[in-house]
């Protein structure tokens, strides 16, 4: 058993034909590792188009995002000023009630109509002016009707405010018309 051991260690330690022994021609070799000219202008060419292709593919990426970032950021504005809107058109009830307390001389609600009324115009509410106004379909209800010289229908009385949010009719008023 012996003897197979030592001829094996003896086979691991010869060295490979062709590693390290010096029966590689340097000629050979040198050609092998380099490459021509040739070959090194094409990966040169290969890698400057892949180069550009991932460039190209990033700078969409980024005008993408940068898209969808706007888009993002202009539904969210949009989202906040609808429910903005919805929050005024809530109280406009509130404001009819106070309206109708103070036309009745309760004079302890005038604060808060002030306030409240305040508030709401600091963020864009405003009230539609509607008595001697030319009768507008978009901005006033007519819910009365009265006869008059057959010119352009003009309203002659207010019977519920009318307002407008930012621009926007949040609530038409309602009136009496002569025409």
């Amino acid at each position: 058993m012996s003897e197979i051991n030592a001829e094996e260690q003896a086979g691991q330690d010869a060295p490979e034909p062709g590693v390290g022994s010096g029966d590689v021609d340097p000629d050979e070799a040198a050609e092998s590792s380099v490459m021509t000219v040739e070959d090194l202008i094409t990966t040169l060419e290969t890698v400057t188009a892949e180069r550009d292709q991932y460039l190209d593919a990033l700078q969409r990426l980024q005008a993408e995002f940068e898209n969808f970032r706007r888009r993002s950021a202009a539904d969210s504005e949009q989202r906040v000023a609808a429910g903005i809107a919805r929050l005024a058109e809530h109280l406009l009830p509130v404001l009819d009630g106070c309206d109708a307390a103070v036309s009745q001389g309760l004079d302890q609600v005038a604060p808060i109509h002030s306030s409240l009324t305040v508030t709401l115009e600091k963020e864009g509410l405003e009230r539609i002016s509607a008595i001697g106004q030319p009768f507008d379909p978009t901005e006033h209800e007519a819910v009365l009707h009265e006869a008059g010289d057959g010119a352009e229908q003009v309203v002659i009385e207010e019977l519920r405010s009318g307002y407008r949010w930012k621009g926007r009719v949040l609530r038409a008023a309602m009136v009496k018309v002569r025409s």
